[in-house]
């Protein structure tokens, strides 16, 4: 549990795979993250003058958050402990706790307590730690993958300073690869090994921006190698099957579906495909996007082209039937046309206007004349009297006529766009409202919302 272990030179034989042999033992070896680790960024000033702080690591997988929490604490003399949230609980971290506590009092230095998938605690075991925070009993440093504002406490946030963690470059993970090849100590130098500069650089795609993936396959593709020489039909074998970073229900998963659903509202087509290739790519289930473009459907195209959800509906029935690839063709065939076709969100506008009155202005009785009159008594309650058959007036229209509870008589919600087919139903609107003023005697509109 201490930090001792981590860079012990002696690993006493056992096993330890490349990817934790390869941790750097100084800021100096750490590679990516320059944001907040090259000279004069705040992190780095922290680290060398050791003023240590309570921290949250932000950023996907293999990114280094792990490894900068365990180079802080041997920067700064102090002990290490890490817990898994995943494995841990309130027991383990008083016992962290307690641990720290007694290294205080013998030693007078601090002790860096790292919480790896910090968002996986729950309120009472994030609350646990508040007080050891508050008191300097520790140091507290947390990771994740997910967006720390909907994860963490408000308390616990307050109390720490958050840093963002970028995917690494392929240039990154090129230099990673690199010194693992030529680390005679810790490394594949020893062994001979070598690597082609373009199964390098197939590796480090396959890696996307993870380090300790790039150095697993690197590994795996050493253990497969015959001639020494890692070979690109080598790392192509070994980085099959191997998907893009999109984890479904996390930070990632919701980017993208917004990055697609603002795509086909921007118009951009080919960004709209990418963001589906990479969805799709990344081992999203199709249905779910099919559902979601239905949805883009209707509140950002609408009645300017109402022949867009159709289509999407479509795409999503050949998606249930066919699967894939065919399904997902159809459905990039949707997304296209929804990109391309003209905008309207007056139809999610009226929606959403129509719902919030609904829901303030209570139950709003229905107005006699709009009644159903299937019995006597309704009948001689008026139920029903004084409606105007439609199909029996001029055009089809009971000009003048109200469908409104009384409260709301003359209230607007639709207002159709000048594009598309709202165009032409924005004029049948406006030549139905003149109709309704001359019955009413040249009356204004009344648009009491907008």
């Amino acid at each position: 549990m201490s930090e001792g272990d981590l860079f012990s030179e002696d690993p006493g034989g056992e096993y330890r795979p490349l990817a934790d042999r390869m941790r750097p033992r100084s800021l100096d070896e750490f590679v990516g993250q320059s944001q907040i680790v090259s000279s004069g960024k705040p992190l780095r000033r922290a680290i060398e003058e050791d003023r240590l702080h309570s921290m949250i690591f932000w950023g996907p997988p293999g990114t280094g958050k792990t490894t900068l929490a365990r180079l802080i604490a041997r920067h700064s003399g102090a002990q290490f402990l890490s817990l898994s949230a995943v494995l841990s609980g309130v027991k383990d971290i008083r016992a962290a706790v307690e641990q720290a506590k007694l290294f205080k009092q013998q030693s007078q230095l601090p002790t860096v307590l790292f919480i790896d998938e910090v968002h996986r605690f729950n309120k009472s075991q994030q609350d646990a730690f508040l007080p050891h925070v508050e008191d300097g009993t520790v140091v507290f440093i947390g990771a994740t993958t997910e967006n720390p504002s909907f994860e963490l406490n408000n308390a616990l946030l307050s109390r720490a300073r958050t840093y963002v963690l970028k995917a690494l470059t392929r240039e990154e993970i090129e230099r990673i690869i690199d010194q693992a090849i030529k680390d005679r100590e810790h490394g594949l130098g020893k062994a001979g090994v070598s690597i082609s500069d373009s199964a390098c650089q197939l590796l480090a795609e396959a890696a996307d921006g993870d380090a300790r993936r790039a150095l697993n396959l690197l590994e795996i593709a050493t253990d497969l190698t015959e001639a020494g020489e890692v070979s690109e039909s080598v790392v192509a074998e070994v980085a099959s099957g191997t998907l893009r970073r999109f984890d479904k229900g996390g930070e990632a998963f919701y980017d993208q579906i917004s990055a697609l659903h603002k795509s086909v509202r921007g118009s951009a087509p080919d960004a709209a495909l990418y963001w589906l290739a990479r969805m799709i790519d990344g081992g999203c289930d199709p249905l779910y996007v099919a559902r979601r473009v239905v949805r883009m459907a209707s509140e950002d195209i609408g009645n300017a082209d109402p022949r867009a959800l159709e289509l999407s509906l479509n795409a999503w029935e050949t998606q249930e039937r066919l699967g894939s690839p065919e399904g997902e063709l159809a459905i990039a065939q949707a997304v296209i046309y929804l990109a391309c076709a003209p905008k309207s969100n007056a139809v999610y506008t009226a929606w959403n206007t129509a719902m919030a009155e609904a829901k303030s202005s209570g139950s709003l009785e229905v107005p006699l004349h709009l009644r159903n009159a299937p019995t006597k008594l309704m009948k001689e309650l008026d139920y029903g009297k004084a409606y105007r058959y439609a199909h029996d007036e001029p055009n089809a229209y009971a000009a003048g006529e109200d469908y409104m509870p009384e409260p709301l008589q003359g209230r607007r919600y639709y207002y159709p766009v000048d594009r598309g087919m709202e165009i032409k139903i924005g004029e049948k609107l406006n030549r139905l409202r003149e109709l309704d003023r001359a019955v009413k005697g040249n009356e204004p509109d009344t648009e009491k919302l907008k």
